[in-house]
């Protein structure tokens, strides 16, 4: 009997192909384009801005197909992406830092071979209790039951450092739990938990369910005073500080400040480049729809999607802006 080795591997390598370079591989066996998005929990807002991102490329770009699947976001998606198994991912910028850097979360499986087609929007350091639980600054989240995000999450990177620049220890000085943006809403309302993390776009919809409940007065906590710690530690471009605005959720009544950090959209290095040109396209003619689906896309503009990402950007996506007269290398 022939041995079934061989095959096997070349099955293999055929799959990890068609993940690396789906265009290729799609032209090679005469077929339709098909690619994944790495997005995140569906209370977050990766994937309402991934399934409208999968949607406009499928009706845009000719024999492309696109589906937005539910991740636990940031690490999860760039480890999904080192493994050929998605062809498109979101990611918060400093976790994309580590993956390119292979530090951190990445530290076991290597640096990530990510590329970048655009910087996105910003994502707002949300720490949320309700009012009786004594939380006014991060030093009060000292002894407190806290979630610190989904395992795997950009949340639980960014939620981990705040912690220990405001001089917390994540695994002594709370009780953490680790749970997703959704389960953590749901979690504080039933007074299973005195706060969470969320490190998100806004609005985010279950911070916003979460205010919106009656008998519930949802409370966002300042964490903008350990911004320089944060820049100390890991370089001045990754963090900055932004405003949740008074107007952002029912019933809060002061702007707070908030940590920051870029969210950017990534591709294998080793996709085509004339698939990544089209990808980058399509996301800015579609700017407008994208918008309709989720208002983040708003900040969507090629001067500025060039700018905050540690990964390099994807040659497709430099063609793009080069064409736009935004490209500085």
């Amino acid at each position: 009997m022939r041995p079934v080795f061989p095959l096997i591997v070349v099955l293999v390598l055929g799959g990890l192909s068609a993940a690396c370079n789906p265009r290729e591989f799609a032209r090679e066996h005469g077929g339709i384009t098909r690619l994944s998005i790495a997005t995140g929990n569906t209370g977050g807002v990766y994937y309402p801005y991934g399934g409208g991102l999968a949607k406009v490329i499928s009706e845009s770009i000719p024999r492309v197909e696109a589906t937005a699947e539910v991740t636990s976001a940031s690490v999860d998606n760039l480890k999904l992406l080192q493994l050929g198994k998605v062809d498109i991912a979101f990611t918060l910028a400093d976790t994309l830092d580590e993956a390119v850097k292979g530090r951190g979360f990445f530290e076991k499986t290597g640096a990530v071979g990510a590329r970048t087609l655009a910087v996105l929007y910003p994502n707002y350091t949300h720490v949320v209790t309700v009012e009786g639980k004594g939380i006014e600054r991060l030093a009060d989240l000292r002894g407190k039951v806290v979630s610190t995000g989904s395992p795997g999450s950009g949340t639980e990177v960014i939620a981990f450092r705040v912690l220990r620049a405001a001089g917390l220890d994540p695994d002594r000085d709370i009780r953490r739990q680790a749970l997703s943006v959704n389960a953590s809403a749901d979690a504080l309302k039933d007074d299973k938990i005195d706060a969470f993390f969320w490190s998100g776009g806004l609005p985010t919809a279950s911070v916003l369910d979460l205010a919106s409940t009656m008998g519930i007065t949802a409370k966002l906590i300042p964490n903008d005073d350990v911004l320089s710690t944060l820049q100390s530690m890991y370089g001045p471009t990754l963090y900055q500080r932004l405003v949740i605005g008074k107007s952002s959720y029912p019933g809060q009544s002061v702007d707070i400040g908030v940590i920051g950090v870029e969210n950017a959209l990534v591709v294998d290095e080793r996709m085509d480049e004339e698939l990544a040109y089209d990808l980058t396209r399509t996301l800015f003619d579609k700017r407008s729809e994208l918008a309709a689906i989720h208002p983040e896309a708003r900040h969507l503009a090629p001067a500025r999607a060039v700018a905050g990402s540690p990964a390099a950007f994807h040659a497709g996506a430099i063609r793009y802006y080069r064409e736009h007269g935004v490209w500085n290398p």
